[in-house]
């Protein structure tokens, strides 16, 4: 038989690794909050075109920085 090195008979030391699963599943609440958000960056873009220079980026900051996050971490 074959000789065991030293190495095999020390036991492995193994990690326990946490993994954390976040639930993402999208409720009315959240749809709704994409829905309003993409109507102001439509219209935003609108705007935009017609040569508003005031309301357009206004319209444009609130959809993209309020509304799309708000339906994505909203629960």
């Amino acid at each position: 038989m074959a000789k065991k090195n030293k190495k095999d008979k020390q036991p492995k030391k193994q990690k326990k690794e946490e993994t954390k699963v976040i639930d993402v599943t999208f409720k009315k609440k959240n749809f709704l909050f994409f829905g309003i958000g993409l109507a102001t960056v439509i219209v935003g873009f609108i705007l935009l075109a017609a040569g508003d220079i005031v309301a357009a980026p206004l319209l444009l900051m609130v959809g993209y920085l309020v509304f799309f996050p708000l339906g994505i971490l909203s629960k």
